[in-house]
């Protein structure tokens, strides 16, 4: 039998009216008889960083003696209540406790008290914000943006950058800090932090909205298209050449992009015709639901995922001192006042609520990414996603035992089910600088880093 040797581009993309859409892994995209590896369809790890702010009530002394958040065992490890959610994935799981964000801690006496106001700019950095009012601003380059540097440049988007609370970024938030400390946790250099995304509208167009003009994207939109209406033709004889386990992939995966569409879509009609919004001010795309603004910002990281418009994410969920209330985690109380919860176990176990709701959001991203045929594998096994947060207890707004969980195999660089336990003292930047080792930009210090974990 004679096996030819063509096969679809993996970076084959399908372009319509405002629109250009990449595809997800299909095995037509590999020659035949070749092996994976050896082809420019094989996998490349994603990275995604989630920062929850606030902290963790685990990162208490009391947290810490019922293991509400960190492991009671090195090595292989019990689920802990508030990493519950993750429990289906303890296989990928790797934890890591006892971390201090270092970088952090006040260094003069005018920086004492400001721990909200530069916790998110040392997350992915490790390094410590400079104090000011002015533009002078300065912190470090972010490890998303590192990843985005040396890997991003072969995808349609190098990065992108979510965030679910409003921005403000403009004068100072307290203690002459700027406020875009607070408002982003990426920085494309020690003196360019990135502005996050906040509008699902802006961030669908930002993935799939790139073909065409801006006046293309204009009328689709102002007609209510979708970005699949475009491309439909192309589809269609697309499909006519694969087999049926490659169409299904096909099939599912524009049924995930046109349903995030009709989300935002619903979204944007509901708020254009109701005046009496929760959040008056927000962008049209923005629901009231801080739920399922979430979910949608996890959906749309998994598509990108997917499809490899990008390999590099960042989502904020939330911002330092938000009072917010988080009715579906089973607690009424504002979110700031909860993490101020005077050590008490009344107090903590409200705050356990509010946590253990925040890991139950990422579940779903990564239900989805274990769920995505990916390659030799799924997307979870060619993944890595950082969750964590630059505050520890936050009740004293302590940068010690900082909450961290690295979730995915990340193409083999990481085994899972693991909970290593730093040695007191040891900075989180050791870990940042590990998890950028792993994933193939070889550096030797970043931040304050002292060295790094094994992990």
């Amino acid at each position: 039998m004679f096996i030819t040797k063509k096969h679809l581009s993996r970076r084959m993309v399908l372009r319509g009216m405002g629109a250009a859409l990449s595809l997800p892994f299909l095995e037509a995209m590999v020659p035949a008889q070749t092996p994976l590896r050896q082809t420019a369809a094989s996998p490349r790890s994603r990275f995604a960083c989630i920062e929850v702010v606030h902290g963790n009530v685990g990162s208490t002394d009391y947290g810490t003696q019922k293991n509400l958040w960190m492991p009671a065992q090195e090595g292989k490890f019990e689920i802990t209540p508030i990493m519950k959610p993750l429990s289906p994935f303890q296989e990928y799981l790797t934890v890591v406790s006892k971390t201090d964000c270092s970088g952090a801690f006040p260094i003069s006496p005018e920086e004492v008290g400001a721990d909200h106001f530069r916790s998110s700019a040392v997350f992915l950095t490790g390094a410590h914000p400079k104090q000011t009012l002015g533009s002078d601003v300065r912190c470090g380059t972010s490890i998303d943006q590192l990843c985005a540097q040396k890997f991003g440049q072969d995808t349609p988007v190098p990065s992108i950058q979510l965030c679910t609370e409003n921005q403000d970024s403009s004068g100072s938030c307290g203690f002459d800090y700027s406020c875009v400390y607070m408002d982003t946790v990426s920085w494309s250099s020690p003196t360019t932090p990135l502005t996050m995304i906040y509008n699902p509208r802006m961030a669908f167009e930002e993935l799939f909205g790139t073909g065409g003009s801006a006046d293309d994207r204009a009328v689709r939109q102002r007609l209510n298209r979708s970005v699949l209406d475009g491309i439909m033709h192309d589809v269609a004889r697309l499909r006519g050449s694969l087999d049926p386990k490659d169409k299904n992939r096909l099939n599912g995966y524009l049924d995930n992009v046109r349903e995030v569409e009709r989300q935002i879509q619903a979204i944007e009609k509901y708020n254009a015709s109701n005046t009496q919004r929760a959040l008056p001010n927000a962008p049209m795309g923005v629901p009231d639901s801080w739920d399922e603004l979430a979910r949608l910002m996890m959906d749309l990281t998994a598509l990108a995922f997917s499809s490899e418009t990008t390999r590099v994410s960042t989502v904020k969920l939330g911002r330092d001192t938000s009072n917010r209330v988080f009715p579906e985690s089973g607690s009424l109380t504002p979110f700031h006042s909860a993490s101020h919860h005077g050590e008490t176990p009344a107090g903590i176990a409200d705050g356990a609520k509010i946590n253990t709701y925040h890991v139950s959001v990422v579940a779903q991203l990564i239900h989805k990414l274990k769920n995505t045929p990916d390659g030799d594998g799924n997307l979870l096994d060619h993944s890595l996603i950082f969750y964590g947060s630059a505050m520890g207890d936050s009740n004293v707004h302590g940068h010690k035992r900082v909450p961290a969980v690295l979730i995915g195999h990340a193409s083999g660089a990481l085994h899972g089910n693991l909970h290593v336990q730093a040695k007191d003292d040891t900075p989180q930047a050791n870990l940042l600088l590990s998890m950028m080792n792993k994933l193939g930009v070889d550096m030797t210090e970043l931040g304050d880093s002292t060295g790094t974990i094994s992990i």
